[in-house]
Parts: C-alpha cells; structure tokens; sequence
C-alpha cells in the first residue's frame, strides 16, 4: 500500500512541475498551476495519513528498527513544514498579482524540499530492512 501511495505522490509531484514548468502565456497557465498544486497538495496529505498514522509506514518502521526513532521524527517535522509551504503557495497560485517568476522560484523551493523529504524517506526504509548479521533483532 505505501509503494502505491509513494508512486501516486511522484506522479503529482511530476504533474505539477510539468505545469510550473511550461510556457507561461499559454491560455490557462496560472489555473492549470493552481490546479496540479491542489492535486499535489491532496496527495501529501494521504501521504502523512499513510505514514504518520498508528498503523502507517512509520510505526511498522519503529517497530522493526527503534534505532530510527530520531529520522521517523525528522521525517514528520518535514511534513509540516513542507504542508505549510504548499499552502503558502497554493495562496500565491491563486492571487491574480502574484508574479509568474515568484510562482516558479517558490514551486521549485517546495519540489526540491519534497525531493529531499522522499530520498531520505527512502534511505530510513532502506537502513530499517537492510540485514545487518549481529544486528537488531
């Protein structure tokens, strides 16, 4: 269930760089930007459902390995601060004053920190299943 919520979460994230990323006077560019933004924004918001909640992602990764307490707890705090960015922007998106480059300077800020949340999201399920012999048990 995460890998296809993890797979349904790239796919908006695409989507709205495709659209951040296209020719700014094509009729409906600003509307289309908004809209993918509110897609995106739906998706990381099933992605904290999936992975915070008691039976999600990161409780079965606490279980298996403790250890990995301190990166579970980066990893929400990365939610929040990433679910404020996307809000912040999706109010840019849709005031009609805000200036394209701005959309496009503060857009490429949030996909870069989603980049970075869903790698080390990737390396803490790596390093909770990677078999270590003499490891936790």
């Amino acid at each position: 269930m995460a890998r296809r919520h993890r797979a349904a979460l790239l796919r908006d994230i695409q989507m709205f760089e495709h659209a951040i990323a296209s020719p700014s006077a094509e009729p409906g560019w600003r509307e289309r930007v908004s809209n993918r933004l509110r897609s995106l924004r739906a998706a990381f918001a099933e992605h904290i459902v999936v992975t915070e909640g008691d039976d999600g992602l990161y409780a079965e990764l606490l279980e298996h390995a403790p250890r990995l307490r301190h990166r579970v707890h980066k990893l929400i705090r990365d939610h929040a601060a990433i679910a404020v960015a996307l809000a912040a922007l999706q109010r840019r998106a849709d005031q009609p004053g805000t200036r394209v480059d701005d959309l496009r300077r503060c857009g490429g800020d949030v996909l870069r920190a989603l980049s970075r949340h869903r790698q080390r999201g990737a390396d803490l399920v790596y390093d909770a299943y990677e078999t270590d012999i003499g490891g936790e048990t």
